[in-house]
């Protein structure tokens, strides 16, 4: 039996990888992180989604690790420039991928699974480096020499425009549970309904996915 541990947030992206997920392999399992960040009302949404969706969910805690974020230092503003690089916008976390792909790698060797799945997107990323396809190569390299084994990270979404990731998403027949149940918005607002979700246009995570939301809508995706 073919199986893969999706790195699930509850966001739009990972929830799209979640039922991509169950489309291409015969058993699959879920891992989120808790890792301090601003917008933890995700893994409440993450956890409710798993469970619709039938997949185990585990939740690891590794609050206080990273660190350098406006996502993990809470007062900082989340649409503002990084402190430490003006080229990447203040939510870029530093080793976030990294050292989650190294841990879901760790934890599916434990459970006899060498594929994992992630919501890495190159297209509308966000400028994180984290996301493109050279370093999730490197990674599936990296931890496949450090396992022993062959681990193939599998990112469905590498190439998509994020309105295409609402088509992926109105392919695989649910674009109702991303619109009513992931969670995007960087401030963790989920008090204001929008045709695209819960969230407000005060952060770029909201703003790009409303944005794919309505060119999708204007092609007739959704």
């Amino acid at each position: 039996m073919n199986a893969s541990l999706v790195l699930f947030s509850g966001g739009q992206d990972s929830t799209t990888c979640l039922y991509w997920a169950k489309s291409k392999f015969d058993r699959i399992e879920a891992i989120g992180f808790k890792y301090g960040q601003k917008h933890d009302v995700e893994l409440q949404q993450a956890a409710f989604i798993a469970e619709l969706a039938g997949v185990p969910f585990e939740v690891v805690d590794i609050s206080g690790v990273l660190r350098g974020s406006a996502l993990t230092e809470h007062e900082k503003d989340v649409s503002a420039q990084h402190e430490l690089n003006p080229d990447l916008p203040a939510s870029f976390v530093p080793g976030r991928n990294a050292l989650f792909l190294t841990i879901a790698a760790s934890i599916g060797m434990t459970k006899g699974i060498s594929d994992l799945v992630g919501g890495m997107c190159q297209t509308d990323y966000s400028g994180y480096p984290d996301c493109r396809r050279v370093f999730v190569d490197s990674m599936q390299t990296s931890l496949s020499l450090a396992l022993g084994e062959d681990i193939r990270i599998h990112t469905p979404l590498m190439y998509l425009t994020k309105a295409e990731t609402w088509k992926l998403a109105a392919d695989l027949d649910v674009v109702d549970i991303v619109r009513e149940h992931s969670h995007t918005d960087y401030n963790g607002d989920r008090t204001t309904w929008n045709e695209w979700g819960y969230g407000k246009l005060d952060n770029p995570a909201s703003i790009l996915r409303a944005k794919g939301f309505e060119e999708a809508k204007a092609k007739g995706w959704v």
